[in-house]
């Protein structure tokens, strides 16, 4: 097993065990264990019954020109200097080979997310469609999500005080539309659709091209596929993360989560 991942299941056990600590001494008046949505069989909240949605990523086509990033702050009123997703651009080869590369990032929506065992309130949960959505009525902002997620891909809300990440616009999707980052896609990097339909875009890529996904390693199973991975843009990004996993072993997430408060709680 590699130290990386070594390092995750250990914090992620940490972090179960902690919750469970948590659990067992909170008064029982300090939080409700009803899940609102799902006690009420709401559809927003249980998915549509078998679909499984995911998203192919051809960097091929991707120009990195961030309308993805920008219509997703529209769309989801994400606070600002926080994002649901964004487009790295970096540099590889060497001179005079050299090109930029573009690396779309958001949450992975896993098969088995390492956001969900650690959530002491049942908030963040995967839909019967295999979106993973936080319940910001539910949330209570402890932040164990978004310190055993892998990709780094959840954030604390300075708006509503809860973790946040992106949803696959569930709420768009829900509706039959597509998500305002695959509808805005200018090159049309970005595709969205349900794997089972096997007469769905996502499904011909998928059978018809190589995919790969970041960090597969961690056995989260991501349901997010990337077309022309290029090996030393992935080798870079896993490289990031495991720096941000050392910060965090050595300056504790709770010191990291406490910072991010006081900045919510001075922007009022």
């Amino acid at each position: 097993m590699s130290k990386e991942n070594s390092r995750r299941n250990f914090l992620k056990k940490g972090l179960e065990a902690t919750a469970f600590a948590m659990l067992a001494t909170t008064e029982a008046n300090a939080f409700s264990s009803q899940i609102p949505g799902r006690d009420e069989k709401d559809s927003r909240h249980i998915g549509q019954k078998g679909k499984h949605f995911v998203m192919v990523l051809d960097l091929r086509k991707c120009i990195g020109c961030q309308a993805c990033t920008s219509v997703c702050k529209i769309e989801n009123e994400v606070p600002e200097e926080q994002f649901r997703t964004f487009v790295t651009e970096t540099e590889i080869g060497e001179f005079p080979d050299v090109r930029k590369a573009f690396l779309p990032q958001l949450c992975n929506h896993c098969d088995e997310p390492a956001c969900v065992p650690v959530c002491p309130t049942g908030a963040t949960f995967k839909r019967e469609d295999g979106i993973v959505v936080v319940d910001n009525d539910v949330c209570w902002g402890c932040g164990y999500c978004i310190s055993a997620c892998p990709y780094d891909k959840r954030y604390f809300n300075k708006r509503t005080q809860t973790a946040d990440k992106c949803n696959f616009c569930a709420q768009r999707v829900d509706k039959g539309l597509l998500p305002a980052c695959v509808e805005t896609c200018i090159g049309g990097a970005r595709v969205f659709g349900d794997i089972n339909d096997k007469n769905s875009e996502v499904y011909r890529l998928m059978h018809s091209f190589s995919t790969s996904v970041l960090k597969e390693a961690q056995g989260t199973k991501p349901q997010t596929f990337y077309i022309g991975l290029d090996s030393r843009v992935e080798e870079l990004f896993s490289t990031t993360q495991s720096l941000d996993d050392i910060v965090k072993a050595e300056e504790g997430f709770k010191r990291e989560w406490e910072k991010a408060r006081r900045e919510a709680e001075s922007h009022g």
